[in-house]
């Protein structure tokens, strides 16, 4: 199969002012994207996601490595790449003063269409979005949804079949977040190549075919979201003791039913890898229940996106860096 986006260590340095120590916004990444496929680059806030797009789309040279996007350099062929792609960075890219449909209009205009064609153009990706009765209407008046929206239409003016999403639902409300899913399944069925930058684990599961995990500017980890959360011990058992003096007895009993217990003075939480299912609850509901160790809360829990990471780097994600809010 052959590869919509190939790149063989990429490495971007910032620094702050003259003088300064540098940072390496990106250590050497190597990324293949199959064409009709879809990659999630899952990573906390300055992980380098957006720096990775950046350069993937010609918006940044990178300061070592080489990268090939639908078969053109993204140096010395930017322009080639440009016409190639679309884009839908983390900010809607649209004008508040203008129409939804003045905005996709200008948008195919920029890509050089004639009139006749960007007007039917724009008319048909209102339609795609279901912003056709709102395509009248100035940008300041949608809400937050309904520009991620726009915004993408306007990266697929072009009618490209390599797409850059970057945190396509950051800030959406849930029903938003939902919609824009069932947006991009769409573009996926059609056969659209994508790569999508997130923080959340739950949407590169949903979304993805294969998961690069990245951290500190590097590729930590690759695979399907299974993978990956085999690597963090699959599912989770999880109780809360009732009383505090029976905690010790707790943990004594769930390690001889699930092995190793991580324990929570202050809350009175344990925690142990599950291998059982529901049917391992049963199993501790009876045994704590025969011990006569009230428990006010149990269940199974799939690992989060804060175990992937404290697995993999032991740390939790990390708040915004300069290069992600440049």
């Amino acid at each position: 199969m052959t590869n919509a986006i190939e790149a063989r260590g990429l490495v971007k340095i910032y620094r702050a002012r003259r003088g300064s120590a540098e940072v390496r916004a990106l250590d050497g990444v190597d990324l293949d994207v199959a064409q009709g496929t879809v990659l999630g680059l899952l990573g906390p806030n300055g992980a380098g996601k957006t720096t990775t797009v950046r350069i993937l789309t010609t918006l940044l040279r990178p300061d070592g490595g080489s990268a090939k996007v639908a078969g053109y350099d993204v140096v010395s062929q930017s322009q080639e790449v440009r016409r190639a792609i679309g884009l839908s960075g983390q900010y809607a890219a649209v004008d508040e003063n203008l129409t939804g449909w003045e905005n996709l209009y200008m948008f195919g205009r920029l890509y050089e269409m004639p009139k006749a064609e960007a007007k039917k153009r724009a008319e048909e990706l209102l339609e795609r979005f279901n912003l056709t009765d709102a395509g009248g209407r100035t940008i300041k008046t949608y809400s937050g949804g309904m520009r991620r929206r726009l915004d993408l239409a306007g990266a697929l003016i072009g009618q490209p079949n390599l797409l850059f999403l970057d945190e396509p639902t950051t800030g959406l409300d849930p029903r938003s977040r939902l919609g824009m899913w069932d947006v991009i399944r769409d573009l996926v069925r059609q056969g659209t190549t994508l790569l999508l930058t997130t923080q959340y684990l739950e949407e590169a599961d949903e979304l993805a075919d294969v998961i690069a995990v990245v951290d500190t500017g590097k590729i930590i980890a690759q695979g399907t979201a299974d993978d990956l959360k085999a690597q963090v011990g699959g599912e989770r058992l999880e109780l809360v003791v009732r009383d505090r003096a029976s905690v010790q007895a707790a943990v004594t009993l769930l390690a001889s039913l699930a092995g190793g217990v991580e324990v929570d003075e202050h809350t009175r939480r344990l925690t142990a890898a599950s291998t059982g299912g529901a049917q391992q609850l049963v199993e501790v509901v009876r045994h704590f229940g025969e011990a006569d160790i009230a428990i006010d809360d149990l269940a199974l829990r799939r690992p989060t996106l804060d175990d992937v990471f404290l697995s993999l780097t032991g740390h939790h994600s990390v708040e915004q860096s300069e290069e992600e809010s440049a």
